[in-house]
Formats: C-alpha cells, sequence, structure tokens
C-alpha cells in the first residue's frame, strides 16, 4: 500500500480539526452530552452542510462525496481528537452502507441523499450486546445472536400485505434520536427462521418515537398492550456514545431491498439471510477501521495532553517530565499509539479494497468496478446485492480479520494512553470533572460497544485460519501450534508471537497487529 495521503485528504483533515478547534472544546462536549439528542445539533449540521461529513463515504449519485473508507476514517480521526458527540459513526458508518449495499433503487434514492448532507440520521438496531457479532467482528454472524427465532430479540411477520415487528433492541447506539432505524429481525418462524434487515421511519410513527420528545420514562414505562416504538435513552459510561432501549409493538416496517411477490427479498438463495450476512460482515470492517482510528485520534489528545501537563508540572524542583521512568512510561505510550494508527490506516484502506479513494475512485466500503464480478459470487449462485450500482459492499475484498485486529490494536492503545493520562496528572487527574476521564470513558465505551480485545483477536485468528490450518488466507497450508504459535506458509497474522512455519512471514510487532496476507510484505507507516 502507498501509506501516503494525497492534498485532498490532507485537507479534509486540517479543514475539520481547525473547526472542531473552534467549537468542540471539552466544555462544550460536556454541555453537548446533556442535551435530548446528547450530542450538539448546530454543531453536527454544520460539520454536515460544510464538510459533507456524513457523505463522504457515499456515492455522489446518491448527494455523497464520493470518497471512501479511508476519508471517512480520517475524518474520524479528527472527530476522535475532539471527542465529538456525534450521530456520524450510527449514520455513516452502520446504516448508509447497508442500505446502500441492500436496499432497492428506489430506497436509496429516499434516504441516501438524507442521510448525507445530515438531514436525517440512521443507525443499526441489534438485540442488546450482539452488535460486534452481528457485524462479525467478535464471532460469526450467521448464528442466533439475533435470537435465534426464539423468544428474544425482534420478530418479524407479514400481515395484510405489510411486515410487522415485535420485541426489544437494546444499548442501540444514537436509537434514541435517529430518524431513520435499520432493524434486525427474525421473519419465517422457527423452522425456516432467517434473520432480514428493515427500515423504520420513526418520525412516522408518532410522539413516542420521535426524536428527543421526551425526556426518559421510569424503567417498565408504558401500558401493556400499547403498539407503536418506544425509545428510551439509557445511562452510558461514556456520554459522548448515547445509547437507548428501542422497544417495538406491532411497528410497521419495509423490508430492505428488492422483494418479491411474498415479500421476500430477492437473490437470496432460499431467502435465508446469505445477503444480509455477508452485508453486515463487510459493514463490519469499514465500521472497525472508522471507530479504530478514532480511537488512534483521541489516544493521540490525550498523550500529548500529558506530555504537556509533565513538562510543566515540577516536582523536587524539576519538571516531572524529566525524571526517566515518566518518560519511559511516555515512550511506551508513544510507540504504541504509532503501530495502532498504522493498523487503522491499513485497515480503512483494505476496506475500500486496496485503493486510495477519492474523487474519482471506483467508491467505498470495498467496492469492485461496476459490473465486476463479486468473489465467490458466481460459483455459488447467489446475485450480488445492489446489483451493479456504484459504491456497494463487496465482501471478501478486506483481508480476514484486518478490521477486527485494528480495532482491537486501536482500543488496547486508547485504554494505555487514557489510563497512564489519569496516573500522570496525579490528584487533578483522578478529579471526576478533569478532561482526562473523556478519554478513559471513551476506551471504556467503544470497548463494550464493538469489544471486548480478546474476542476482536479471537475471531481475526478463527477467520485467518490461523489455529486451524485451513480456511483463510493466512495460514492456509498449516496451522500454528499454541495459542502463540506460528502462521502456516500462506502468510502470518502479526499480532501472533511465534515465528513464520514453512517459509511463512515473520512477526512484525511494529506493524500494529496487521494481517501480513499474500502480497503484504511491507511494513506500514503513518
Amino acid at each position: 500500500m502507498d501509506a501516503a495521503f494525497t492534498e485532498e485528504q490532507h485537507e479534509i483533515r486540517r479543514t475539520l480539526r481547525e473547526l472542531l478547534l473552534k467549537h468542540c472544546g471539552p466544555d462544550q462536549v460536556k454541555a453537548a452530552v446533556r442535551t435530548p439528542p446528547g450530542y450538539d445539533a448546530q454543531v453536527w449540521h454544520r460539520l454536515a452542510a460544510e464538510l459533507g461529513l456524513p457523505g463522504l463515504a457515499l456515492p455522489a449519485a446518491y448527494g455523497g462525496v464520493d470518497c471512501g473508507p479511508t476519508e471517512l476514517a480520517l475524518a474520524c480521526e479528527e472527530t476522535g481528537r475532539a471527542v465529538l458527540p456525534s450521530p456520524l459513526i450510527a449514520t455513516a458508518a452502520l446504516a448508509a452502507p447497508l442500505i446502500l449495499a441492500l436496499g432497492s433503487e428506489r430506497q436509496c434514492s429516499a434516504l441516501l441523499p438524507g442521510l448525507a448532507t445530515g438531514e436525517l440520521t440512521g443507525t443499526l438496531a441489534v438485540p442488546a450486546g450482539q452488535l460486534a457479532t452481528a457485524l462479525g467482528l467478535a464471532g460469526p454472524n450467521d448464528g442466533d445472536w439475533a435470537g435465534g427465532g426464539r423468544a428474544g430479540g425482534v420478530q418479524a411477520r407479514r400481515q395484510d400485505g405489510t411486515w410487522r415487528l415485535y420485541g426489544e433492541a437494546g444499548q442501540v447506539l444514537n436509537g434514541h434520536s435517529a430518524e431513520v432505524l435499520v432493524v434486525a429481525a427474525h421473519a419465517g418462524g422457527f423452522a425456516r427462521s432467517r434473520t432480514l434487515l428493515f427500515l423504520v421511519r420513526a418520525a412516522a410513527l408518532g410522539p413516542a418515537a420521535r426524536p428527543h420528545s421526551r425526556p426518559a420514562p421510569a424503567e417498565g414505562a408504558g401500558a401493556p398492550g400499547t403498539t407503536g416504538l418506544l425509545r428510551i435513552r439509557q445511562t452510558a459510561l461514556d456520554e459522548t456514545r448515547p445509547l437507548a432501549r428501542l422497544e417495538l409493538r406491532d411497528v410497521p416496517a419495509e423490508l430492505l431491498g428488492d422483494v418479491d411477490g411474498e415479500g421476500y427479498p430477492y437473490g437470496e438463495e432460499g431467502g435465508d439471510g446469505t445477503a444480509v450476512a455477508a452485508a453486515l460482515a463487510a459493514t463490519g470492517v469499514t465500521a472497525a477501521a472508522v471507530l479504530a482510528a478514532e480511537a488512534v485520534g483521541a489516544a493521540d489528545v490525550a498523550l500529548a495532553r500529558t506530555v504537556a501537563y509533565v513538562r510543566e508540572r515540577e516536582q523536587f524542583g524539576r519538571p516531572i517530565g524529566s525524571f526517566q521512568a515518566v518518560q519511559h512510561r511516555l515512550a511506551d505510550l508513544y510507540v504504541t499509539l504509532q503501530a495502532a494508527r498504522s493498523a487503522a490506516y491499513y485497515a480503512a484502506w483494505a476496506a475500500g479494497g486496496g485503493r486510495a479513494g477519492g474523487r474519482g475512485a471506483p467508491g467505498p466500503y470495498g467496492v469492485a468496478e461496476p459490473g465486476a464480478a463479486e468473489p465467490g459470487a458466481a460459483a455459488s449462485g447467489m446475485a450480488r446485492p445492489g446489483g451493479d450500482r456504484p459504491g456497494v459492499v463487496r465482501p471478501g475484498a478486506a483481508e480476514p480479520g484486518v478490521g477486527a485486529l485494528a480495532l482491537a490494536q486501536a482500543l488496547e492503545a486508547l485504554r494505555a494512553v487514557a489510563a497512564e493520562a489519569v496516573q500522570l496528572h496525579g490528584g487533578i487527574g483522578f478529579t471526576w470533572e478533569h478532561e482526562a476521564h473523556l478519554y478513559f470513558k471513551r476506551a471504556a465505551g467503544d470497548e463494550l460497544l464493538l469489544g471486548p480485545v480478546h474476542r476482536l483477536r479471537a475471531r481475526a485468528a478463527e477467520e485467518a485460519g490461523l489455529f486451524t490450518g485451513g480456511v483463510g488466507e493466512a495460514g492456509a497450508s498449516g496451522g500454528g501450534s499454541g495459542d502463540r504459535g506460528a502462521g502456516g506458509s500462506g502468510g502470518q497474522l502479526s499480532g501472533s508471537r511465534g515465528t513464520g512455519g514453512n517459509g511463512g512471514t515473520p512477526v512484525r510487532r511494529g506493524a500494529g497487529d496487521v494481517p501480513a496476507g499474500a502480497g503484504t510484505t511491507e511494513a506500514v507507516e503513518a
């Protein structure tokens, strides 16, 4: 890969950083999270109108900027530096790519322009605690993550030609304020159960579903037997990541994608949800890359502010930053941060199919040229979601586990930097009101959202076939032994700590746990 950024990409970073420095300081962040939407609506609309931030990785045909995951990751790195509370991740990294990948032309034309300009916000609703699994980051998303067709999760049934949703989804990112909900629900009963995605326009469902319409009611509020969508903002450790519980009672919904005469999606052999699982997994790669970049941005600022503090704070007649023990701790954090940055950049590059992105590039979210064959599509006979629409998800574009590994590396870096920032600020750093706790809470909240780290690494190793002897690109001709063993001859995951077996690629710890698949032999630099 070419690690050098284009002038356009540098301009995105500069412009966004200047705007956020003026309008998103620590005090402004603390004030914004206490508003009903959980973010500063004026700042959000300015970011959308002036910079096109939510449409950065959407095709120009739908009102987007026509860039790619790399540009979106760079933007998220800047929002991470400011710990910006916004619906950017939920809208641009979760809802929009799924609508683009699976939606019909009518659905894309109706929703994507609004999402791209910030007039609409969206999110993905899955059962509580299952977002990482649904996106294929912490486990396979072909199992019972959506409720297994039994009690729990969200169930869908077709009644009088309309889909109706029943159930509950908790810990939905920005779920209390999003106008467009992409809801994962089971359909078809237990015998033929499969997970499909449905669109719910919250603004059309009455006062309880409208954003910011009322304060959160007490637990268990709502009369038994009532119908509609009830959205309750939940208490979250990280207030800059507002979460909500959605209760759906006989809520009308629209199936995402073209449907046949029976209301089931085209292009899915047997209607088993294969295309849905593939689109979720491909979206997960991009979501992991941008969240990793955001974590790197937060860690970068936390480290910079800590370095500035230890230069000024004096003890025993000299700055504490002059003590060798403090210098060693900061140096270790710097190395960890740079490794995480390299991994995040590589993951974003890989999510775009190894393309630089930018105007004129083939498109975001791991795209191929319009009309190009999707890997494995011809062999399986499965129709490609979205047809030849530009910017649609192309499953298999990124290396196995690249998103999960980058996210694990970034979360570890942010957690380490935030903890040391609290420690090195001394007594003032332990006060809850100090800005160091913004980064500490962000580190803990992100790991709860798409972690934990050990599951991300385990899933990446499973996808790469590192310890199974076989199915992934890495280790295809022989798995390693032990939980820190070697990769096979097809390449090696650099997160492992052994040496390459059977001619495998040596471990490169400085590359930020980036998978060293075939054709990727150079170290990634920030």
